[in-house]
């Protein structure tokens, strides 16, 4: 059963710059998902967290 995800990107000064949700089967895919994400829109050195549907902190970056 999926689950959605979110994952959003900041600037330094709060700004999103990314404020996506996605599906994933559990959460080391929604970690993998993530990742390939930022990836693609080269966010990976920005500020980031992606949470699971219970809050949970799936990946983080400051």
């Amino acid at each position: 059963m999926s689950r959605i995800y979110k994952l959003t990107v900041f600037e330094p000064s709060g700004e999103k710059l990314l404020d996506e949700s996605f599906q994933a089967e559990s959460d080391d895919q929604a970690k993998d998902l993530g990742g390939n994400l930022l990836k693609e829109k080269n966010y990976e050195d920005k500020t980031h967290r992606c949470t699971s549907p219970a809050g949970k902190l799936i990946l983080f970056h400051r």
